[in-house]
């Protein structure tokens, strides 16, 4: 079953869901780790080079959940869900789709920051949309980057505990539905 029902969510998302959550895990793992490396460590290069191009898998990924999304009905709320559940629920994915996005943005702008393009696994080059910006600006961009990035990890982990509280505490198919 490729697409959502009413009453559980399909392969495809499911397979959107797990894999953005497994490559954004990585990439603020990542991401926290190659902002302390100096410039003889040897992953100094090879960590940014990796970190940029899952990034730009993840906005892919990002516009095909949205799409998917618009074409796909999501499953009803399970009649257990308090309004307060659902409406949460709701305006939190599309503050995660928000995060994603932004957080994908100010990281082209950092890689573009001097007007170079970034290589997809050396496959092809995204092109600078700018000639340089200067280094305050994307100094800016870079903390705005992170402090994103942190809160878009805080909200995953609350995320986790309110599935796992649906699962064990409440004991109702919430989790299920994702797995």
């Amino acid at each position: 079953m490729l697409r959502n029902t009413t009453q559980t969510f399909g392969l495809i998302n499911k397979l959107l869901h797990w894999l953005m959550a497994i490559l954004l895990t990585g990439l603020f793992v990542v991401g926290l780790y190659m902002t302390d490396l100096d410039y003889y460590d040897p992953l100094y290069h090879q960590l940014p080079w990796w970190h940029k191009s899952l990034g730009l898998v993840i906005f892919a990924l990002l516009v095909c959940r949205l799409i998917w999304k618009l074409i796909n009905p999501m499953p009803a709320p399970l009649k257990s869900h308090q309004t307060w559940e659902i409406l949460l629920a709701h305006w939190l994915q599309w503050l995660f789709y928000l995060l994603i996005f932004l957080i994908a943005l100010s990281g082209y702008f950092i890689a573009t920051a001097e007007g170079e393009g970034i290589g997809f696994f050396d496959w092809f080059e995204i092109p600078a949309l700018i000639d340089s910006i200067d280094e305050d600006s994307a100094d800016l961009i870079g903390d705005g980057h992170k402090i994103m990035a942190i809160s878009l990890a805080v909200l995953v982990i609350l995320h986790a505990l309110a599935a796992l509280k649906h699962h064990f505490i409440d004991k109702d198919e919430t989790l299920k539905r994702m797995i």
